[in-house]
């Protein structure tokens, strides 16, 4: 019995445990999504597929509703009108429960009010899986999840006292230890210096290869470019393009949606594009 068993004093159970998708499974989808928030309207009418296999990248402004539809998705921001389906079903019908077998979300900012320890802290994401037939990969999950994320070395230290880049890569160790075929990312990389930055996608890329859906909000449209099989530009509350980065990052699109001139070059190395800011001197 794992630690999280014992500590919840509970019992292995009968579960209905998710299968591994098969490549380009739709694990979620948001039609005609809308989402209020107080008074304002911040999705309206969004459309959504998320499929095994791929790492789609959700860019835009600032206020476009990257975050708002990440919320979404992972059913922790309720619609006013539309649906969203995760796994085949209602985002409503799963318990909670059921819910974190199939999706792990990670949010902007990781707080904690006590000073866990960072093992403990990555052994949290196995608490979806206590007293089901799969707790027995709790070890060797954290185990793999902090030396993915480069966070094996503190392991003992407080999560209080890492700086912000560190509780960033933590709390994403969490997320990957949960094993669940659908991540959802929200500024996994806003932290982190240029190092860890490219570690994080690398991970979201090997995920994806691995079989898992992944859904990450970036502001970094050249990280977008080079590691996501499509992108999501997001304007208005709406969805303005979908596709692949090398079809939907032009300069007619980035410029308006940014309101900022741009020049869309191809990569050197790999003809990705470049997006480059049109400055006056």
């Amino acid at each position: 019995m794992s630690l999280v068993s014992r500590v919840l004093g509970t019992a292995r159970t009968v579960r209905e445990l998710p299968a591994p998708p098969a490549p380009g499974t739709v694990l979620a989808h948001a039609d005609r999504l809308r989402v209020r928030l107080g008074e304002r309207t911040v999705l309206d009418g969004a459309d959504l597929t998320v499929r095994a296999g791929q790492v789609l990248a959700l860019v835009g402004p600032n206020g476009a509703g990257k975050s708002t539809l990440l919320a979404a998705l992972a059913a922790d921001t309720p619609a006013a009108e539309g649906t969203v389906r995760v796994a085949g079903r209602p985002a409503g019908e799963w318990s909670a429960a059921e819910l974190a077998l199939r999706r792990a979300v990670l949010p902007q900012a990781a707080t904690l009010s006590f000073p866990f320890p960072v093992e403990d802290v990555v052994r949290m994401g196995r608490a979806p899986w206590a007293g089901t037939a799969r707790e027995d990969e709790d070890e060797e999950a954290v185990r793999a999840a902090m030396a993915a994320t480069e966070v094996a070395g503190f392991a003992g230290r407080p999560f209080s006292a890492l700086s912000g880049g560190e509780r960033a890569r933590v709390a994403l160790a969490r997320v990957l230890a949960q094993r669940a075929p659908l991540l959802l990312l929200d500024e996994p990389t806003a932290a982190l210096d240029l190092r860890h930055q490219e570690l994080v996608l690398r991970i979201c890329r090997e995920r994806a290869a691995a079989g898992d859906a992944v859904v990450v909000v970036l502001h970094d449209l050249q990280l977008a470019a080079a590691y996501a099989d499509r992108a999501a530009v997001l304007h208005g509350g709406r969805i303005a393009a979908e596709g692949p980065p090398g079809e939907v990052f032009t300069a007619e699109l980035i410029g308006e949606v940014y309101r900022q001139p741009v020049e869309v070059l191809p990569h050197p190395a790999g003809g990705t594009p470049l997006v480059v800011p049109v400055r006056r001197r």
